[in-house]
């Protein structure tokens, strides 16, 4: 896994002062640091404006090597609406915006030809967000997607990519990010959910991580009490056959859809293994297949991919 900063002794100061350093152009004899270059630009004034109501422009403007993704003030302004809140409201609330805005900013400078595509790239938030394709999308850690619009605009202290939404931190768990699918409309994983309660593992994975979770959907739990010939009174009665079968699902370590090791044994927290083939098709123990239908849904501790069916351990 990559790991694009070091957290420790970074401070907020260091962040904010980093994050507005730059040379959006200009003379090369006297560049211009990230924060000159978005003062230079009408298009960034409101991330200007949150930088210092975040008392970030000091660590923004010093020296270091720092990638920033800069939204527009019309991503600004989307993001209003979004949340329902006004400028002054979010500009406000101090420890939100700095979250928000040092979760935009990487410790490393990272030109567009070296973007690690679709793997984890940690913020100075602490948080990560992944960037696809052509062209660059970033999913952020509430799976919102943003286009980068411009990159590579070179400043003193690294170098400045402009997007045109403004990235969320992840604020949801794994447990938390399956729950509120759970109650969206159409609901899903609802059968998820519950084992993980009856079975107290939604606390082990509402913990630290990182885990990677393959989530079977509801028609896959329904497929497997026809399968057994069980109701789900009878299979969630077995805690210990439920745990051992959640468990299996569990992968102790961030693997995106690019990391997944194809044709190699990956050890699961309940200790046994299954494969992955070329087309994410899993087999598990009992020689059963089952189809990954969706991959890289973020989560603040995690990552889940959806499978549909549910996989089944030696037993």
């Amino acid at each position: 896994m990559l790991q694009w900063i070091q957290r420790a002794g970074l401070t907020a100061a260091v962040v904010a002062s980093t994050l507005l350093a730059g040379c959006w152009g200009g003379d090369s004899d006297d560049p211009k640091n990230i924060v000159e270059i978005a003062q230079d630009n009408p298009d960034l004034s409101i991330l200007v404006e949150a930088v210092v109501a975040a008392d970030l422009t000091s660590t923004l403007s010093a020296d270091g090597t720092l990638t920033v993704f800069a939204p527009t003030n019309d991503a600004f302004n989307a993001l209003f609406t979004e949340l329902g809140v006004t400028k002054d409201a979010l500009f406000a609330d101090k420890a939100l915006l700095t979250s928000v805005l040092t979760y935009h900013v990487l410790g490393t400078q990272v030109k567009a030809a070296g973007i690690p595509v679709g793997q984890p790239i940690t913020t100075l938030q602490g948080g990560y967000f992944k960037i696809d394709g052509t062209p660059l999308a970033i999913t952020d850690g509430r799976n919102r997607v943003s286009s980068i619009t411009e990159t590579d605009i070179d400043a003193s202290n690294g170098v400045i990519h402009v997007v045109d939404k403004v990235l969320l931190p992840p604020d949801k768990t794994v447990v938390g990010t399956a729950a509120a699918l759970a109650a969206a409309d159409p609901p899903e994983f609802t059968l998820l959910v519950e084992a993980l309660q009856v079975t107290d593992l939604d606390a082990t994975l509402n913990g630290t991580g990182p885990f990677t979770v393959f989530a079977p959907t509801d028609a896959a739990f329904a497929d497997l009490l026809t399968e057994l010939g069980l109701t789900k009174d009878e299979l969630f009665a077995d805690t210990a056959l439920l745990s051992s079968v959640l468990t299996y699902h569990v992968v102790p370590a961030l693997v995106l859809k690019a990391d997944v090791p194809v044709g190699a044994a990956i050890t699961t927290v309940q200790g046994g293994t299954f494969t992955v083939d070329g087309s994410l098709q899993i087999t598990d123990t009992q020689a059963r297949a089952s189809q990954i239908t969706a991959t890289d849904v973020l989560a603040s501790n995690g990552v889940i991919h959806v499978v549909d069916k549910v996989l089944l351990p030696a037993l």
